[in-house]
């Protein structure tokens, strides 16, 4: 094509696209979208003028706690009124003392954790002195424990029957003289 006909294709589209463009927007006639004022509602307000005596009533309100923890699920004990003829007061029942903490076997030692090159869960070696037990996160333990995670200084576990946690330290243990 000759460059003389390239223009004039172009001078017929631009004049083909500006008649289309005018004829939608000529024959539109122009339509209000937003409600007019004589549609609103007036506000079924009494007095609807800011009330400065309650606003000064809720701010010279004092905070009085009950004595209970709201980020705590136990619940806080009922004070009891303190009568002014009790001078003594007498002890409520005694609680047990805590359980001792969870351990493994004496015998035991945790001695040292590594990873397998996969990239799976950390292991765990631990010995009795004759035998070395390898145990990842998550596996049963001597058919008593669970390993729940291994860090870097000590093995968390939680006993099976009843459910207590319980850490073991890492032990280092000096290497003697090679004989």
């Amino acid at each position: 094509m000759k460059q003389k006909q390239q223009v004039g294709i172009l001078l017929v589209l631009v004049l083909v696209a500006a008649v289309v463009w005018l004829w939608n927007f000529h024959d539109k006639p122009a339509k209000a979208d937003a409600p007019s004022i004589k549609d609103d509602q007036v506000i079924g307000v009494d007095n609807p003028q800011i009330r400065m005596d309650l606003i000064e009533r809720a701010r010279r309100t004092e905070y009085r706690s009950s004595g209970r923890n709201p980020f705590s699920p136990v619940q806080a004990p009922q004070k009891s009124a303190p009568s002014p003829n009790k001078k003594t007061e007498i002890p409520g029942p005694q609680l047990p003392p805590p359980p001792p903490p969870v351990t493994l076997p004496a015998n035991v030692k945790f001695y040292g954790f590594g990873t397998v090159p996969n990239g799976t869960s950390r292991r765990a070696f631990l010995t009795d002195g004759e035998e070395v037990y390898v145990v990842a996160e998550g596996e049963i333990f001597l058919k008593r424990f669970r390993i729940l995670r291994i860090g870097n200084a000590n093995l968390e576990f939680e006993e099976l029957s009843s459910g207590r946690t319980g850490t073991a330290p890492l032990v280092e243990e000096q290497g003697g003289p090679s004989q």
